[in-house]
């Protein structure tokens, strides 16, 4: 029996990775440097006044972004 070895790139594909906002893993979103932000998380910060209380969370989720992971 043959075993195919996806590359890291084919694996993200079929089974998605964690978004920064949401923390759930999903399928579809961007890239923004090393963070991915799903589609249904892009359109909420996009569409939220930033009087509402859920642009907060939205910016203490971003403030992520700003923190590289240190890898050893």
């Amino acid at each position: 029996m043959e075993v195919e070895i996806l590359n890291s790139t084919a694996a993200k594909k079929i089974i998605g990775e964690p978004c920064v906002i949401c923390e759930e893993v999903k399928l579809v979103g961007i890239h923004l440097y090393t963070a991915f932000i799903c589609e249904d998380c892009e359109k909420d910060i996009i569409h939220t006044d930033t009087n509402n209380p859920k642009y907060k969370f939205y910016l203490k989720q971003l403030k992520k972004l700003n923190n590289p992971e240190i890898y050893s």
